[in-house]
């Protein structure tokens, strides 16, 4: 044993080192030649295969893409991936020794731009894993964000580089880049639109030129790290057999300095922050899925359900106020973190009453979680700042997650494996993040004084109105663009792509909220983002946006200003109270539309300026009293400043990655194939009315998968939805044409927006829509009552299309104005027109006969089907030629009404009936709906569609 421990190096030796230009050597030989062996291997395996494209091949072109090259073929495919695997480990190294070649005290720059070079090298590994035919998209989605990050990496790196002849050869390379983009565009287009042979073989020779020049850029790195010596040090004298290549240094004195070097970043503060982020995406999800659930049951009692009260749950913090219950959570924040998954958990109760209930559990223990994360945050210096930018990350993405799934949140309990959820994904992530949650202000004394901490009240006024808004205008990044939306010509900002501009403004806020927290939490930032409000709701189109946006980044920023203030006050009247007001809130939110349904409803009907108002005052309550207190941190100190620096890291990598992936997701759903009808060879347009409940099924899923099923099958060119506004907290701020519009290829008019008051009516056509306008129709007592009148390019021919939901049974003299009001409409137009709408009126009588009357033009679908009441097909010059009733299984409680008509004939039509067999078999209707049908669906009162001369 003696003769063992004699051979052991002292603590302190250097057993190895490494000049650091051998960094830069191995990076540029192993990238190098992990393309270059595909190329060759694929020219001498492969060779015709691989320079041929979708127009010519050999020996029209004879030089392969890098894509075909390195992405097509085996063996060339796996020895690319091996070495590029391989080429990591240099890569992240190069990355670090760069960042320390030009990190100096108070340079911000050169952390911005290590990571971009993280992100940079997971996208370049996206590209490379992920062939073009494995996910052609999502190849291209991480194809295009590497050409996009290498922009800020190219000339970052030349901002911050020394004077020399590194700065020359970066500036020759990046030049010789950027410059070879120009050609390769060109013969691009030359081979793709004009498809001249050749071209692609040029296009190919430029491509290869990228390659090199990028390679060649980071090469560059040689000059650099050749000043770097990288020595691997025993610490301890654990190692045997290697003999001290350097001076020794003392183990404490190197472990001094390890720990400095680390105390800026931590792998285990990132860890926590993550958990708390998820934790904050779980608190996020519950909270808004309980308003969803609430409003199945109204919508089905038509009017006030008892239900209601289930919003209270949210002022679960109350009970904190028994010392028992704070204690009890506050030493096991586990408990409350995995009581609010029992809102996940809810999707696997079947019965609605039962499932809102349990959601209900899960909102409580929800609230009173994030009321115990942020108790007494401020006792540890920077932690309420952590915590918070933490709970705003956590909430962009749930935003995200809404953002990827078509404004349905994957872990809501009205989804499951069936219509796209991930419950169970959610519940297993959920679990772990419960149970590594820490609370380490546990035990410590607060910094701030009881003198200087201002009342709760301010506090719980402030956090109210942020969560209101945060919940009412940005938990869905459609809403903004719905509030400013008017209809056809796009004049504004879409859903998407531009709900990812949404979310990245959303960042930038967050990040404002940590690296400019004086400036946020002052009283010109209120003006700021009140002006923001008020321009959102004066204004339409990007005027409109534009405002939102303000006011965007003006919430996110002070969502940690507001927590900070809570946190410092006893968290069950505080955020019991802050919750409290904000159900009033939500209330009102439902107030301003349902006025027709609830008692006291005309006090504020139409009043969203009422509510958005009395939400921004109090929020400017809320930064009364931030101006109360002093900001966390206690006083200036090098640990302090370490702890704000971890923060400011963990914030900029998360709101970096999350605007990434909410751009690449933007780019993912907007990349779509032009809409093409379903019969067009016929000139056959089929049309349908369908009142859909808001989205929400019989037994309370979400129903646009099934939607989308019928829409497809029974092949519905043009199709109206009514009860289609869902962008309210009591709806979950939804959008229920997303995802049957792209999945089925269609262009939408959503409607009068959220801000109009109405219940909602669109527009999805695989026609252009040339023109489109939203109307409000006289409503003095029930109701409003939408519409849309749109312009469609029907195989060349203009047809005008209206989609109408009327006013209620009760209220006579709104249907007789309303009635009116459409009529005025459609006789204005002097385009073929088909109206898809619901009525509330018999055939042949009353209203009926001014829709369908001489000042219209408008002629019944079919005069003989007396059994209607609420939905209706009108039609003018234009040939029908049949029409069917279809059943609408558990989706919602209405039928499906169908027409279809041609163009380019002549558009006499008769109401002689005729059977199938005498028509063409381009005219008819999908045999699947015959019988018991498919899904749930069969014709139904005719029992077969009719078909008309």
């Amino acid at each position: 044993m003696s003769s063992l421990s004699e051979k052991r190096n002292r603590p302190g030796s250097v057993v190895a080192s490494v000049n650091g230009k051998w960094v830069s050597y191995a990076h540029t030989a192993f990238a190098g030649y992990a393309f270059l062996s595909a190329l060759v291997l694929g020219m001498a395996l492969h060779f015709h295969k691989i320079v041929r494209n979708e127009f010519y091949g050999y020996p029209d072109e004879w030089f392969p893409s890098v894509s075909a090259a390195i992405g097509d073929r085996y063996p060339e495919r796996s020895v690319f991936q091996i070495f590029i695997a391989v080429t990591a480990g240099p890569r992240f190294a190069l990355i670090f020794l760069t960042y320390l070649v030009n990190a100096k005290p108070g340079a911000f720059f050169p952390k911005v731009h290590a990571v971009v070079g993280l992100i940079r090298t997971f996208t370049c590994g996206g590209w490379v894993y992920i062939t073009s035919t494995d996910d052609h998209d999502w190849h291209d989605i991480f194809m295009i964000a590497y050409m996009l990050l290498t922009i800020p990496w190219t000339i970052g790196g030349i901002n911050i580089s020394a004077k020399g002849k590194e700065l020359k050869w970066r500036k020759f390379f990046a030049i010789g880049f950027y410059v070879m983009i120009i050609p390769l565009i060109y013969f691009f287009i030359q081979h793709k639109v004009h498809h001249i042979p050749g071209a692609y073989t040029t296009y190919a020779f430029c491509e290869w030129s990228l390659i090199f020049f990028d390679i060649a850029y980071d090469s560059v790195s040689v000059l650099d790290f050749s000043a770097f010596e990288i020595r691997v040090i025993d610490l301890d004298g654990m190692t045997a057999g290697f003999p001290s290549v350097g001076k020794s240094s003392s183990p404490r004195d190197l472990k001094t300095k390890d720990a400095g070097l680390l105390t800026g970043f931590s792998i285990g503060g990132l860890l926590r922050f993550t958990i708390s982020v998820y934790n904050s995406f779980v608190f996020w999800s519950v909270l808004t899925s309980l308003g969803v659930l609430i409003w199945y049951f109204p919508l089905w009692y038509m009017g006030i359900s008892g239900y209601e009260v289930t919003l209270l749950s949210t002022a679960a913090p109350l009970c904190l106020g028994i010392p028992f219950a704070a204690i009890l959570f506050a030493r096991f924040p586990q408990i409350a973190q995995l009581g609010q998954l029992i809102g996940v958990a809810a999707y696997l109760v079947p019965g609605p009453s039962d499932r809102l209930l349990t959601v209900t559990a899960g909102v409580m223990f929800a609230t009173i979680a994030v009321s115990i994360e942020f108790w007494n945050a401020t006792a540890r210096p920077f932690l309420a700042l952590s915590k918070a930018t933490a709970f705003s990350i956590g909430f962009i993405a749930s935003v995200i997650a809404k953002f990827a799934f078509y404004a349905n949140n994957p872990i809501w309990p009205v989804m499951h494996e069936g219509n796209g959820g991930w419950n169970k994904i959610g519940l297993a992530v959920g679990v772990v993040a419960a149970l590594l949650t820490t609370r380490p202000q546990a035990g410590a004394n607060d910094v701030i004084p009881s003198s200087r901490r201002g009342s709760f009240v301010w506090s719980a006024c402030g956090l109210a109105g942020l969560i209101f808004n945060l919940h009412s205008l940005l938990s869905d990044s459609s809403t903004l663009p719905y509030w400013v939306w008017n209809g056809y010509p796009v004049t504004g900002p879409l859903p998407v792509p531009h709900g990812a501009v949404t979310i990245i403004a959303m960042a930038l806020g967050v990040y404002l909220g940590v690296v400019a927290r004086s400036v946020v939490r002052s009283w010109t930032a209120f003006i700021i983002g009140s002006i923001g409000a008020i321009v959102l709701y004066s204004f339409e189109n990007w005027t409109g946006y534009i405002g939102g946006l303000v006011l965007t980044v003006y919430l996110l920023a002070i969502v940690p200003a507001f927590l900070e203030s809570a946190s410092i006050h006893p968290p069950g009247r505080t955020f019991g109270i802050a919750f409290f007001l904000y159900d009033l809130l939500v209330l009102a939110h439902v107030w301003v539309v349902a006025y027709a349904f609830v008692p006291g409803g005309p006090l504020l009907r139409e009043r969203t300026d009422i509510v958005l108002g009395a939400a921004m005052a109090l929020i400017g309550l809320g930064v009364y009293g931030v101006g109360q207190i002093r900001a966390s941190g206690g006083a200036n100190g090098k640990n302090n400043s370490i702890n704000f620096y971890k923060v400011r890291s963990f914030t900029l990598i998360f709101v970096t990655l999350l605007s990434a992936l909410a751009a690449a997701i933007a780019y993912k759903r907007v990349s779509k194939d032009k809409p093409v009808p379903f019969n067009p060879d016929a000139k056959v347009m089929t049309v349908g009315i369908w009142t859909i409940h808001f989205g929400l099924d019989n037994d309370m899923w979400a129903s646009e998968v099934r939607m989308r099923d019928a829409i497809r099958d029974l092949e519905l060119d043009v199709v109206g939805l009514l009860e289609s506004d869902t962008q309210r907290i009591i709806m979950g701020n939804r959008d229920v044409t997303q995802q049957i519009a792209e999945e089925l290829g269609m262009y939408v008019d959503y409607g009068p927006g959220p801000n109009k008051h109405t219940w909602g009516a669109a527009l999805l056509s695989k026609f252009p829509i040339l023109n489109s306008t939203h109307h409000l129709l006289p409503s003095p007592v029930g109701e409003l009552a939408p519409a849309i009148h749109a312009t469609l390019d029907v195989y060349g021919t203009p047809i005008d299309v209206v989609v109408f939901h009327s006013g209620q049974e009760e209220d006579v003299e709104d249907r007789r104005l309303q009635t009116a009001g459409v009529t005025e409409i459609m006789a204005s137009s002097s385009n073929p027109l088909v109206l898809l709408s619901y009525l509330v009126t018999k055939p042949l009588e009353g209203n009926y006969n001014t829709y369908v009357s001489e000042k219209s033009r408008m002629q019944d679908i079919d005069p003989s089907d007396w059994d209607r009441w609420c939905e209706y097909i009108l039609y003018r010059d234009i040939k029908r030629v049949a029409y069917a009733r279809v059943s609408r299984s558990t989706i919602t409680d209405t039928e499906i009404q169908t027409g279809k008509f041609v163009i380019g004939v002549d558009p006499t039509s008769s109401n002689v009936q005729i059977p199938e067999s005498q028509v063409p078999k381009e005219y008819h209707y999908p045999a699947i709906f015959r019988g018991e049908g498919v899904r749930g669906h069969r014709y139904h009162v005719f029992d077969e569609p009719r078909y008309y001369q």
